[in-house]
This record gives C-alpha cells, structure tokens and sequence, in this order.
C-alpha cells in the first residue's frame, strides 16, 4: 500500500508530475528547432555579410534593392502593388 500510494503521488500530485514532464520536455524539442533554426539563419547571414564586404559592386546592388538607396542625380520610383479590393 506504502509503495502504491507514493506511485500515486509522485504521478499525479508532486511538483515533477508526468503531466509537467511531458509540457516541460515538448518545449525542449520546441526549443532545440528554434535553435537550430537560429544557428542556419546565422550561418547565412555570416555568408551574405562576407560576401558584401568583398565586392564594392554588391554592397552597392544591396544598398539600392533593399533600403532604396541612390546616386546623386538619380530619381527613385518605389513601385508598390496596390491591394485587391
């Protein structure tokens, strides 16, 4: 009865029940992807990085294509898409 009765508790009413253990090990795995996710999105951000650094005419492309940079003397037109109503 001794034996039963700490089964009982430890499954059911201690802090490290089984239910607290199963949340607590699906958000490990919930974290090891975001992490792995993290670790790819830096290797490549790494790649880009080297990348721009190397090539004058690249840092300028990137410059231009993503924060709509430009020469003195040029016009920019910043197309956007209109929404569909």
């Amino acid at each position: 009865m001794t034996g039963l009765a700490f089964l009982v508790w430890m499954f059911l009413f201690d802090a490290n029940d089984l239910v607290r253990q199963y949340d607590m090990y699906a958000k490990l795995q919930e974290l090891e992807g975001d992490r792995e996710y993290y670790l790819r999105e830096i290797e490549k951000v790494k790649k880009d990085r080297a990348e721009l650094l190397s090539s004058p005419e690249l840092l300028e492309k990137f410059a231009r294509e993503k924060y709509i940079m430009k020469r003195p003397g040029e016009d920019v037109f910043v197309l956007v898409p209109q929404d569909k109503e």
